[in-house]
C-alpha cells in the first residue's frame, strides 16, 4: 500500500511479459498453419531454436507498433476516412515484414499477403490478452482511456483538479425515434436505457402515464407507454425521463441539429433545396453548405453556439461554436489550428495499434455482415427493398465502426479532460435504418451497439474530474414505407416534367401516372400530342389557348429543378428570379400543380398564391390558404398530426421557399410514407415517427416542459439545453437575442424555472 507507482509498474511487467508471450505463441501457431510464412532456416532448425526466433520477432513488432504506430497515424490524417481502415491491415504487415528482417536470428520470412494475415491476427490476440488481463484494474483501464486523448487534452486534465459543478454530455442517436427507443427498450435491446428509466429487463410491466400534448404518450420516470405496474424486483430506480418532441416540417438533421447547436434553423427548409439568388443548390451534409448555414445561424442569433464556453462538438455537420471539435463538417473547407480540426479525432484514437487494428476488423466484419443481410433480403424477396451495392457496404460499415468508435473515443477523452460541454452525434441508425428499415433486424443489433457504448461513456463519467450529466437525443425518427418510384414506376422528377409537358423517359411515359399527366397537359393546353420518329413531344407548356382566342401573356418556360428529402420534394423554376406563385404556375404550366395534387402518392403542395398570401394544394380540387389552417381547421393537413399547419406555416415563411413544395403520401394506419429518394426508411417532411424523437434527460435536470406542454421544434430544444448547461453554471449562451433586448446578468436570471416562458424571461 505504501508504494502503489511500484505496484502498478510490476502490474505493468507483469502484463507485457505475458502478451509477449501470447504473442509468440501465436505466431508459433501461424507458422505451422501458413505455408508462406516460416520461422526456421531451410536446412531446419531445432524447437528451441525457432522458439527464440519466434519471442525476438514478436518482441520486434511490437516494439515497432507502439513507436511506429503515431508516427503512421499522422501521415494517415492525409488519407480519406472511408480507406483508413483499409489502409490498417497493410501497414501493420508491412510492420511484420519489418520485424522479420530486424530479427537477430535472421530466420523469419513471410510473403507479404501472409504478413498482413500474422499481423492482424497477432494484433487482435494481443489486444484480447491485454484487455483480459487489465479488466479489472481500475488504473490499467484508466489509463487506457487516457490515451484516448492527445497530449493536449492530457496536460489539461493534469493542470486542472476537477470543478465542482457537474459538466454536461449531449449525446445524438441520429435517426432514432420516440417509437423506436422506446420498442427497443421493452423488447431489451438497450439494457443501459432501460436501467437509467427504470425499466426491468424481459418485462413491459411499469406503469402507464401520459405528459406533453393530447396525442403524445411519453416515456417518464419508470414508465413506458401503454403498459402496465411494475413488480419485478428486477427493476431499479429511475435516473432519467424520457419525452419525445417534435420536429419543424423539415424533419432532417441539417435542419435539426442546426436549431439544436446554433439556435436558429430559420429558412433550411428541406436538406437539400435551389437558392436562386446564388443559383447554387445548398445540401446540408456538404462542407461548404454547412459552413455557410453555420455562418448564418450565427449572425442571426449573435452567439456562436450552444458550446461556445469550454464545449466539445464530435461528429456533427455544425460546431456549435466549440472550440475542440473532431468530425465536424462546418470546419472540413478550412484551415484549422491542430488542437480543433476536423480529423484530430483520428489522431487521438488510431495512434493506438490495440484500437486501429480492432475497428479494422470491425470494419471489414460490418462489410461482410451488409453483404451477407442485403443478400439475404435480395433472396427472400423481401419488400420493401431498395439497392445496397456498390459503395454502400463500406459507407455502412464507415458509420457503425469508425465513425462511432472515434466519436465515443473523443467524447471519453473530452471527459477525462473535465470539459464543460460536450455534444456528439453518432449516425449509425440512422445510415442503417436508411436502407434496411427502422425496424429491421440490422437496425436493432445497430441499437444495442449504441448502448454499449452509453454504457461505456457513462462508465467513464464515474472516472472523470467533475461530476457528468449524460443527456441523450435524437434530431429526428424515421418513417417506414416503399419508394415512390417503385410504388408508381417514375420518379418525382419525372413526374413533374410530365405535368410541364417536357420529354420524359420511354419507362416513365408507359406507367399510369406517366400518362394521366401527359393527358392533362393535353387537357390543359388544348392541344394534341404531336409525334416525331415514335418519340412524344408537347407544345410549348406556356401557350395555353382556348377556341383561338389567346391567355394571359405567356411566360418564358424552363427546366425544373427536382429536389427531394426524403418524402419531402422541392420544385423550383431557376429563370424566374423570385419565388413563383400559383398564379405563375398555372400561366406557364397550366396542368402541373393539378397533376401533382391529385396524383395519390403526393399528400399536399405548398405554394406561393398572389391572392391568399400561401396556399396548400391537395386532390380534388382543395385550396386553402396557410393563414386558414390549425389543428381545430387542418384541412388538407389533417392525417399529418398536431402542429403541421404551424410547421407548414412556417416553412412558408422561410425566404428560400421552393416554388413548390411536395409533402408526400402518408397512411397514418400504418405510419408509411413514399421517400422521394431510395430509402425504406426516410425522414424530410411530414408524416409519421420520422417527426418525433426523444429527449432523455437527468432527473436532477429540472423538466424540460411543464406538466401538458409539449417541446416543439429544435430551437426549443436549444432553449431547454441552453437552460440545462445554466442550472449547472456551466455557459451563459444566451437563449434569444432580439436586436435591442438586453440580456440580463447571472444575478438576474432564473435557474430553477422550466418551460419556454421562463426561458424567455431569463433572456
Amino acid at each position: 500500500m505504501r508504494h502503489p507507482r511500484w505496484r502498478s509498474l510490476f502490474r505493468g511487467t507483469l502484463r507485457s511479459i505475458a502478451v509477449w508471450a501470447v504473442s509468440t505463441l501465436t505466431m508459433l501457431v501461424l507458422a505451422g498453419l501458413l505455408p508462406d510464412f516460416q520461422l526456421q532456416s531451410d536446412t531446419g532448425d531445432s524447437a528451441t531454436r525457432i522458439a527464440v526466433t519466434a519471442a525476438a520477432g514478436a518482441g520486434v513488432f511490437g516494439l515497432l507498433s507502439a513507436l511506429a504506430w503515431p508516427v503512421l497515424v499522422r501521415l494517415l490524417l492525409l488519407v480519406p476516412a472511408l480507406v483508413l481502415g483499409l489502409l490498417v491491415f497493410f501497414l501493420n504487415g508491412s510492420l511484420l515484414l519489418v520485424a522479420l528482417r530486424l530479427n537477430p536470428s535472421g530466420r523469419g520470412e513471410a510473403a507479404p499477403e501472409t504478413a498482413v494475415v500474422v499481423a492482424a491476427a497477432m494484433s487482435a490476440v494481443a489486444s484480447a490478452t491485454g484487455a483480459a488481463l487489465a479488466v479489472r484494474d481500475d488504473d490499467a483501464y484508466r489509463r487506457r482511456l487516457y490515451r484516448l486523448a492527445d497530449r493536449r487534452r492530457r496536460r489539461r486534465a493534469a493542470d486542472r483538479s476537477g470543478p465542482s459543478s457537474p459538466g454536461t454530455v449531449f449525446l445524438q442517436l441520429d435517426g432514432v425515434g420516440h417509437d423506436v427507443l422506446t420498442d427497443a427498450v421493452l423488447k431489451g435491446v438497450m439494457p443501459t436505457v432501460a436501467g437509467w428509466l427504470g425499466v426491468a429487463m424481459g418485462t413491459a410491466r411499469v406503469p402507464a402515464a401520459r405528459a406533453g400534448g393530447a396525442d403524445d404518450p411519453v416515456v417518464t420516470p419508470a414508465t413506458v407507454p401503454g403498459t402496465a405496474p411494475a413488480q419485478d424486483a428486477a427493476a431499479t430506480a429511475p435516473t432519467h425521463r424520457l419525452i419525445p418532441w417534435r420536429t419543424d416540417w423539415s424533419s432532417q438533421t441539417g435542419a435539426s441539429q442546426l436549431g439544436i447547436l446554433h439556435g436558429s434553423n430559420h429558412d433550411v427548409p428541406a436538406f437539400r433545396w435551389y437558392e436562386k439568388d446564388t443559383g447554387e443548390t445548398v445540401v446540408a451534409n456538404r462542407p461548404t453548405s454547412a459552413a455557410e448555414l453555420q455562418r448564418r445561424a450565427v449572425e442571426r442569433t449573435g452567439h456562436a453556439g450552444l458550446l461556445a464556453v469550454d464545449g466539445a462538438s464530435r461528429g456533427n455537420l455544425f460546431s456549435g461554436g466549440a472550440g475542440e471539435q473532431a468530425l465536424v463538417l462546418s470546419i472540413a473547407i478550412r484551415r484549422r489550428g491542430r488542437e480543433n480540426r476536423s480529423r484530430a479525432g483520428y489522431f487521438a484514437y488510431f495512434s493506438d495499434p490495440a484500437n486501429a487494428v480492432r475497428t479494422a476488423l470491425s470494419f471489414v466484419a460490418e462489410v461482410c455482415r451488409e453483404i451477407a443481410e442485403s443478400t439475404r433480403a435480395r433472396l427472400r424477396e423481401q419488400r420493401p427493398r431498395v439497392g445496397r451495392g456498390g459503395l454502400y457496404p463500406f459507407i455502412r460499415a464507415f458509420a457503425t465502426v469508425v465513425e462511432r468508435d472515434v466519436v465515443v473515443a473523443s467524447v471519453m477523452g473530452d471527459m477525462l479532460a473535465g470539459r464543460t460541454a460536450v455534444y456528439a452525434d453518432l449516425v449509425a441508425y440512422d445510415e442503417v435504418a436508411h436502407h434496411s428499415g427502422p425496424h429491421s433486424r440490422d437496425a436493432r443489433k445497430v441499437l444495442a451497439r449504441l448502448d454499449r457504448a452509453l454504457a461505456l461513456i457513462a462508465h467513464v463519467a464515474e472516472r472523470a474530474p467533475r461530476p457528468y450529466r449524460i443527456v441523450v437525443l435524437s434530431d429526428h425518427g424515421q418513417s417506414p414505407g416503399e419508394t415512390f418510384q417503385s410504388r408508381y414506376g417514375l420518379g418525382l422528377g419525372d413526374l413533374v416534367r410530365a405535368g410541364c409537358g417536357l420529354p420524359v423517359p420511354r419507362a416513365a411515359q408507359r406507367t399510369h401516372s406517366g400518362a394521366e399527366a401527359r393527358a392533362a397537359v393535353r387537357a390543359a393546353l388544348r392541344r394534341p400530342v404531336e409525334e416525331d420518329g415514335g418519340r412524344h413531344r408537347h407544345p410549348a407548356c406556356g401557350t395555353a389557348r382556348t377556341g383561338g382566342r389567346s391567355g394571359p401573356a405567356p411566360l418564358p418556360a424552363g427546366e425544373p429543378v427536382v429536389l427531394a428529402s426524403g418524402n419531402l420534394g422541392l420544385v423550383s423554376f431557376p429563370d424566374v428570379p423570385h419565388r413563383m406563385s400559383k398564379e405563375e404556375i398555372d400561366r406557364r404550366h397550366p396542368a402541373l400543380l393539378s397533376t401533382l395534387a391529385n396524383h395519390p402518392g403526393i399528400g399536399f403542395l405548398l405554394v406561393r398564391s398572389e391572392e391568399h398570401g400561401g396556399v396548400v394544394l391537395a386532390a380534388h380540387g382543395v385550396e386553402v390558404p396557410v393563414d386558414g389552417l390549425s389543428d381545430a381547421h387542418p384541412g388538407p393537413l389533417a392525417d399529418f398530426g398536431p402542429g403541421a399547419a404551424d410547421a407548414v406555416r412556417r416553412t412558408h415563411s422561410f425566404p428560400h421557399t421552393a416554388d413548390i413544395m411536395v409533402n408526400s403520401w402518408y397512411d397514418p394506419a400504418d405510419g408509411e410514407v413514399l421517400a422521394f429518394e431510395e430509402q425504406i426508411g426516410s425522414h424530410g417532411g411530414l408524416g409519421g415517427a420520422q417527426g418525433r424523437p426523444f429527449l432523455l434527460s437527468p432527473l436532477e435536470l429540472a423538466p424540460p416542459v411543464e406538466d401538458g406542454a409539449e417541446l416543439v421544434g429544435a430551437e426549443a430544444v436549444h432553449r431547454v439545453l441552453v437552460r440545462w448547461l445554466r442550472e449547472s453554471d456551466g455557459p451563459q449562451i444566451p437563449v434569444e437575442v432580439v436586436p435591442g433586448t438586453v440580456v440580463p446578468g447571472p444575478a438576474e436570471r432564473t435557474p430553477a424555472a422550466t418551460g419556454d416562458d421562463a426561458d424567455e424571461r431569463a433572456a
